[in-house]
């Protein structure tokens, strides 16, 4: 979630797309655990159809950014040393909070991060050819086995997640965030980090290339509507066919590139920059604290709408916002940060900055 390992010239504007799609994950996940009511005003249906899906995939691609800022000064060898017992550590922290909320991305992420360690120093045209070669595996991998497999939708539970077979399948295939396509998200944020991020022709190109590809996407995808296979041109997240990959791309485009030259501009927005450094302690906190407290005032239920989604995500934003830029007074990286650092250590003794 964090930066996996601290690296110089931090970009402030990275921190700040990160907080900002942690809050947009807080707002999706809520709505999924409460399963809230369709609300009266329209836009506020269209405020989570447009969150769902755009804020994960854009986070994914800021793990990207990360890992190749943080290893590119490193020899292949130091960066697998550095990355893989963090890689561990996500894995092994996801799959304990996926007996909590079934929609955990930390455990994904685990694998994107071991994945990614051949990757670090590929050549960026590999990087194109794999990010193709990813989403068509996952457009087939649709095409030819039944997506809905093991999947209850009225209630969003996965019968056999816990058997091996059941695991492996929604790791790779139909999960909330499984690899086939979702490690495209992170190769393309690999991509991204080659590029001249601090540069304002750069933020400005990544921003308005991102609002086209949302753009195109959106108007494209209505052509789609009256044929049988629609199901695969959507821009929804499940399943995530060609078209919600488009709109992931372009989203995370947008607000990188939008967020990175609002950064080197205003100032003000350094308390975000504080919160997105300590995004893993917030998205544990929005499962362990937020939705407990949710439960224990009975909103998990179905009962609620999305006006108290939208009150419930703002309050506890808020006070973890507070909280955070409170602890960065003290300590620059997250309680779970810290831990993180400190259980892999060992490991990565003498390759962390």
């Amino acid at each position: 979630m964090n930066d996996p390992i601290r690296h110089p010239n931090r970009l402030a504007g990275i921190d700040v797309a990160r907080y900002i799609a942690l809050a947009g994950m807080v707002f999706v996940n809520f709505h999924l655990a409460m399963h809230a009511q369709p609300a009266r005003q329209d836009w506020l249906d269209t405020l989570f159809k447009v969150l769902e899906g755009k804020a994960s995939a854009t986070f994914v691609v800021l793990a990207g950014i990360s890992l190749a800022l943080a290893t590119r000064s490193m020899d292949s060898a130091k960066a697998r040393v550095s990355i893989a017992p963090r890689a561990l550590f996500l894995f092994v922290a996801g799959c304990g909070n996926l007996c909590i909320f079934p929609a955990d991305i930390l455990h994904y992420y685990g694998v994107y991060f071991l994945l990614a360690l051949p990757l670090m120093h590929a050549r960026s045209l590999i990087l194109v050819v794999l990010i193709f070669v990813v989403t068509v595996i996952s457009l087939w991998a649709q095409l030819t086995f039944d997506y809905s497999t093991a999947w209850n939708w009225t209630t969003l539970e996965y019968e056999d997640l816990w058997t091996w077979s059941g695991f492996l399948r929604n790791l790779l295939f139909n999960g909330f965030h499984p690899v086939l396509p979702w490690f495209a998200f992170l190769i393309f944020g690999l991509l991204l980090a080659r590029l001249q991020l601090e540069k304002n022709h750069v933020q400005v190109f990544l921003a308005i290339s991102g609002l086209i590809i949302m753009a195109g996407t959106s108007r494209v995808a209505p052509y789609f509507e009256s044929y049988s296979f629609r199901w695969l041109f959507t821009t929804t997240p499940m399943p995530p066919g060609p078209l919600y990959f488009l709109m992931g791309v372009g989203t995370a485009s947008f607000l990188i590139g939008g967020c990175l030259w609002l950064a080197a501009r205003m100032s003000c927005l350094g308390w975000m920059a504080k919160a997105g450094k300590m995004t893993l302690t917030l998205y544990i906190a929005h499962i362990l604290i937020g939705m407990s407290i949710l439960e224990y005032f009975g909103l998990l239920d179905g009962s609620a709408g999305l006006i108290t989604t939208v009150w419930s995500a703002s309050i506890f934003l808020i006070a973890a916002t507070f909280f955070t830029v409170a602890w960065a007074t003290v300590r620059e990286h997250g309680p779970i940060e810290l831990l993180m650092r400190k259980l892999t250590a060992r490991s990565s003794k003498g390759s962390v900055a």
